[in-house]
């Protein structure tokens, strides 16, 4: 799989991989200890959802899932609406299709041949029955899980910014690695897919630890998923919220978050130095770290260089939640400081 240039590579969130992963979990019966806290706290809301049709969607004696529950996360803002709409409207025939090569070799569940004569109203009562699931045992998580998905998107834009694109795919799991322009992936075969059209989205997850899913799109970019840092330590304090602080700051430096911030709007050195209250040689030293990283480009516009965001950057600063103070930042004096 050969990756194009950095800018067509960029993050999303999927709550959808979340309802798909925790179900494989319960569907396999293999609720590692990690998530022991969540699954037994959960369990006792799952008596309102359709675990039966919802077992036949997500059989754990599979180690894939299929790819009707895959759509596409365009960015950090996806929401479950969205994606579920998109369950909804897949064609019937193609449901179908994807759960019979699930249990191909194995007896179809009555709860799955029940699906298939329901025709065309099959997609909707899975769509249906995967919102009930998500109310029962994500969304009274989601807080905290958004907060990890995206502390973990920071820690990768600081990685990037520290090396380079190898160094932060290499950091996602030990199975991934760039080797000559060549994104490599210890898991089973799925042919080389040329990635320059498209591009990559990346996908950090907490169900999905320890695994990788890499979902080949057609016409939609491709996207590897992979285990969210921090969630050894997510179930620990249950129900509590999740820290309201600048973690994109933390681990990028204000300074430069503040200027991905910023660059919303292509803005000149200049003017943007004028902008964050910062010296233009400050300005430039923090645009030069954060173009080699891929994270700013570049072009002329008659006399004057303009900058702006790549959507990697961009994908980044909306996993970071809130857009930056500036002018707090402006009156602490810390702005043109290092990092």
């Amino acid at each position: 799989m050969r990756v194009g240039d950095l800018g067509r590579m960029r993050f999303a969130h999927s709550p959808l991989i979340e309802v798909a992963e925790s179900l494989w979990i319960i569907s396999s019966r293999r609720v590692q200890p990690v998530h022991r806290r969540w699954y037994d706290e959960t369990r006792a809301r799952l008596g309102r959802v359709n675990m039966h049709l919802l077992g036949v969607v997500v059989p754990g004696h599979r180690l894939h899932l299929a790819s009707f529950l895959l759509p596409e996360a365009t960015d950090p803002a996806t929401t479950i609406e969205q994606q579920l709409q998109l369950v909804a409207d897949v064609p019937a025939d193609r449901l179908y299709r994807e759960i019979e090569a699930l249990w191909h070799g194995e007896p179809l569940p009555e709860a799955g041949r029940e699906l298939i004569r329901d025709g065309a109203a099959g997609p909707r009562r899975v769509a249906d029955a995967l919102w009930e699931y998500w109310s029962a045992a994500i969304a009274p998580h989601w807080r905290e899980i958004r907060a990890v998905l995206d502390e973990d998107v920071a820690y990768r834009a600081a990685t990037l910014t520290k090396g380079d694109v190898g160094t932060l795919l290499s950091s996602l799991h030990p199975k991934v690695r760039l080797h000559d322009e060549m994104l490599q992936l210890d898991i089973r075969h799925t042919g080389d897919k040329e990635l320059s059209g498209g591009g990559l989205l990346l996908v950090p997850s907490v169900f999905a630890w320890p695994f990788l899913i890499f979902d080949v799109g057609s016409m939609d970019p491709s996207s590897l998923t992979y285990p969210a840092r921090g969630v050894g330590n997510l179930w620990q304090s249950s129900g509590s919220a999740a820290a309201d602080e600048d973690t994109l700051g933390a681990l990028l430096g204000r300074s430069r978050a503040a200027i991905l911030s910023t660059l919303a709007v292509p803005y000149s050195t200049t003017k943007l130095a004028l902008k964050l209250g910062q010296s233009p040689p400050a300005v430039s030293q923090h645009l030069s770290v954060l173009r080699r990283s891929g994270l700013v480009t570049s072009w002329r516009s008659g006399r004057s260089v303009l900058y702006g965001r790549t959507p990697l950057a961009t994908s980044i600063v909306e996993a970071s939640g809130a857009v930056i103070n500036t002018s707090v930042i402006e009156a602490s004096g810390k702005l043109g400081s290092p990092g």
